[in-house]
């Protein structure tokens, strides 16, 4: 049976909230509104200002990985996974990013349904759309147990809109 982020992510809540722990800011598999004031919000396809293509291959590389947006802008990532193994392009901080990666490598056959994240079969092709509101660094990473440790990590450069 294969489980959803969203599953996991509701269950190890559940956990939490039985035990009367705080899950607040925690990435154990879902994208909370501490992770959203961080690294933006979802965006709507109609207000994106550019789109801007990603390949992923299996030489564990994202082409660009370095990417630089205006604070405010809604960016449409078309994601091609070029490879042969399935890959996935996710946003986060690098926390986050490194907190569901070990996830990953306990339970690689999580899929994902968030609007941060894209997983895609080879050959396949999908698409993120997201608003940058907050000036800074938003990481991005494939999250495939041993495709982050082999290097598929990026950055998504966040400066401040000139007005």
């Amino acid at each position: 049976m294969k489980h959803t982020l969203r599953n996991i992510a509701f269950t190890a809540l559940a956990a939490l909230a039985a035990t009367g722990a705080s899950a607040a800011g925690n990435h154990a598999g879902g994208h909370g509104h501490d992770a959203e004031a961080a690294i933006g919000k979802p965006g709507t396809a109609a207000k994106a200002t550019r789109t801007i293509n990603v390949d992923m291959t299996d030489a564990m590389r994202f082409t660009p990985a370095d990417i630089s947006v205006k604070r405010g802008e809604t960016v449409r990532f078309v994601v091609k996974n070029s490879g042969q193994l399935k890959h996935e392009l996710v946003l986060g901080t690098e926390k986050e990013l490194k907190e569901h990666y070990e996830a990953m490598k306990k339970h690689p056959e999580m899929e994902h349904a968030d609007p941060n994240m894209v997983t895609l079969a080879a050959g396949k092709t999908g698409e993120i759309v997201w608003q940058f509101t907050k000036a800074g660094k938003v990481d991005f990473g494939c999250l495939q147990p041993g495709h982050y440790d082999a290097g598929m990590k990026g950055a998504v450069k966040v400066t401040t809109a000139g007005k």
